[in-house]
This record gives C-alpha cells, structure tokens and sequence, in this order.
C-alpha cells in the first residue's frame, strides 16, 4: 500500500519564524514529529512518503501515487488541513486524520474518512487491524495513557533534514500542574510518561545518523514534569554528548521550578541544553492564582529567571494578557516586568480559551464564549467576552508589543541578559 502523510502549512505566525527563516537558509523550523513517529509504527512493506506543506508544495503525481492519505495537525493548521482534505476527497482519495486539531474538533471536518485519535500508540493498531480485515471504522478514540517506552524512532529517511532550522524529539507527555488555559493535559493527562535513557540514547544516535549536528528540540511542554526521572535520564545523555563531541545544543520547554533545584540546573547544564522556554505568563499575582499557575507564585519569577541564566541557558518565556484580574495597567506592568528580567525573546499573546479547556468550560458556563480558537494567541483577536473593554485590551496589546520590540528596548533586554 502507498502511504502519503501530508503535514499542512503553517500560517504567519510567531512560532513559524517565517520572516526569520531566510536569514538561516531554512524553510522550516521545526519538523512533523508526529506523522514521522506515525510513519514508524505502520506496517514496514507499506510505501510511505512524506509531504510538509511549509517546505514544499503537494503535487497532484504525489496524490496520484497514494491508496490513502494520512493528515496530521495542530489548531494552528486548520484552515490548510481543510485545503488538503478537500483538495485529497477531490481526487478520490481515503483520508485519515489524526492530532491535536482532530481530537478536539473532529466533527468540524465531515469530509474525512476515518479520524484515529487521541494517542496514537492505542488508537493505530486498532485502525491498522481493522483495515486489515476490511472494515475499518470512522472513529477512533480512547481515554488510555500508553506507555511510550514502546514507541518507536521517528522515521527520519522521509525528510530532508536540512532543509529544518532545528531537529525535533520528544522525551515525557503530560504535565503534573493544572493551569487552566492549558490544553496539553487534556490531551496527555496530569502524570508524566516518560521515554528510558537507552531509548533515549538511541533516539539522538538516529538523529547523529541521519547526519544531523546543531539544535535539536526535545518538544515535551514539560521537560522536568516527572524530576526524578529526567535525573536519571541526564547522566546518560550527558555521557553520550561527550562521547560524541556534543554534537546537540538542546533546548526545551519547563515550568519555573527548575530554578530551585541546583542538581536539575547543572545536570542541563552539562548536557548542553542553551535555551528553555519558560512560561512567566504576568507578573500580576491575582492573575496567576486565577489561571492556576501556582507554580509561579513561589518566590521571585525575577529571580528564577536570573538563575536559569546564570547557569547558561537563556530563557525564552511566555506572557499572557487578558486574564479576568489583569489592572487596567497590566501592559506597561509586563513590559518593565520583562525589560527588568532581560527575556530577549518574549512571546506576548492575549488570552485564548483551546478547546476543552477548564478556561473553555468555564467561559462558555459563563456564556463568555464567542468563537472557535484559531490556535494563534499572538494575533490580536479574542475568543471570548473579557471583563477588561475588548477594544481597549486589543490597542494596550498591540502597544505592549511596539514597545518591547523597538529597537532601544530589544538591545537593552540584550545587555541584560549578556550581564547575567
């Protein structure tokens, strides 16, 4: 059988880095992880090719080659999965779809064949083996946690990697914290799973195969939500870095408590990790207790910030306006709240209520819900009522922004940083 598996296409976008890409040479900043680990868990004699819409454009002879076609997508990719499915139902093709965008919308997209939902290591094989007896079903889904230390190695032979500015893998899902505008532990749950250190091993020993060098991404929104664990996990990896000439500069996502564990901060240290990207949210307390982030109520969020840079790895965070607490003053409160912490790249978005959310239930039991979310926090629009004035929340946004990136303030946040 002839497998297509179509990654769809990235709008402009903060996190698409469209305008930045060029400089580097790149199309694409970060590979399809997850259709390349689906790709490794269909059978091996089936024919398998792979098309990322934000690195090159889907021909008709590739959709002519394939029996079905599988479509993988974030919130985000919308309006592009819906161009790709029309444009596959128009050629006769089976669709399958899977990921964020269907899990949580799947009614929305009547044109598709068969949805395979939720995590794919349970979901799949009971596709797989229905389709094999020749009556495949048209959902789905399960409420299970699997264990990923059976999951296999992306099936990295169906890229390019270098037309990628950065290499991807994924080490834990789910998150122990409770925020409420958080969508990741409805889809991975509260309890980290974690991958051993000799899968993990043998991950960047595939990826150092494949010929990759430089930044790779460990994608997990947590990286550090099971501690114990991921303190196993260094040591090896560090000892592999070594054997290898650290051929990785790391980065990943983690939660604000990493600053109060000295072995945790050494341990990423030594294993090269240079960037993590910190969701800071607002310095306004009220605030953070209402989102449930109390994970960023423990102290100084200055200081946590001032010690993940002191041990060489550069925060990168994440802002929020628009929560329910936020003073009429919330904008130029996190605009010296991120000048004074030196955050060089601050991704400031206003508050979106994802689907099925405990913000989402929330928001629509208080009849506040006005849309779908469009998966882009940083683009101005608002999903739901808030209690500030809608107008002016979206002009203090957009001012929020002009400020932090012009010039005088961008280098001075750059000479904070380069002090610490």
């Amino acid at each position: 059988m002839n497998i297509l598996l179509i990654y769809p296409q990235y709008p402009d976008t903060f996190w698409s880095f469209k305008h930045s890409l060029g400089f580097i040479a790149k199309k694409a900043a970060f590979p399809p992880l997850g259709l390349l680990t689906v790709a490794a868990m269909l059978p091996a004699g089936w024919r398998k090719k792979l098309v990322d819409l934000n690195v090159e454009p889907l021909t008709d002879e590739q959709l002519a080659w394939a029996d079905m076609v599988l479509v993988s997508a974030m919130i985000v990719q919308k309006d592009s999965a819906r161009q790709i499915i029309r444009r596959c139902k128009a050629h006769g093709k089976k669709v399958v779809a899977g990921g964020p965008v269907f899990t949580t919308q799947h009614e929305q997209f009547t044109d598709v064949d068969h949805f395979v939902l939720n995590e794919a290591e349970i979901t799949l094989p009971l596709f797989l083996s229905d389709l094999a007896a020749g009556r495949p079903k048209p959902l789905y889904t399960s409420e299970e946690r699997p264990d990923i230390t059976q999951t296999p190695i992306p099936l990295w032979s169906l890229i390019d990697n270098k037309n990628y500015a950065t290499m991807a893998i994924q080490y834990s899902r789910g998150c122990p914290f409770n925020c409420e505008f958080c969508d990741i532990i409805i889809m991975n749950g509260r309890i980290p799973r974690v991958k051993s250190p000799a899968q993990m091993q043998r991950e960047f020993q595939a990826l150092f195969a494949a010929g990759w060098r430089k930044s790779l991404f460990i994608v997990d929104d947590n990286f550090i939500g099971n501690t114990p664990e991921v303190k196993q996990l260094l040591p090896p990896l560090i000892a592999w870095q070594r054997a290898h000439r650290f051929p990785f500069t790391l980065l990943t996502e983690v939660s604000a408590n990493l600053a109060r564990d000295e072995e945790l901060l050494q341990l990423m240290s030594a294993a090269n990790f240079f960037k993590v990207f910190l969701g800071l949210e607002t310095p306004n307390h009220d605030s953070l207790l209402e989102c449930g982030k109390k994970q960023n109520t423990v102290g100084s969020l200055a200081e946590v910030v001032d010690t993940i840079h002191r041990h060489g790895m550069q925060v990168m965070g994440g802002f929020i306006v628009g929560f329910d607490h936020d003073p009429e003053n919330i904008f130029d409160l996190q605009v010296r709240f991120i000048q004074q912490i030196g955050v060089v790249t601050a991704m400031v978005g206003i508050l979106t209520a994802l689907p099925q959310t405990r913000l989402w239930h929330r928001l629509k039991a208080e009849g506040r819900l006005l849309s779908d979310a469009t998966g882009e926090n940083t683009d101005g629009r608002l999903n739901f009522k808030p209690i500030m004035e809608r107008e002016k929340l979206i002009a203090g946004y957009q001012q929020l922004l002009t400020t932090l990136y012009a010039p005088k303030n961008y280098y001075k946040r750059i000479n904070t940083f380069l002090k610490n």
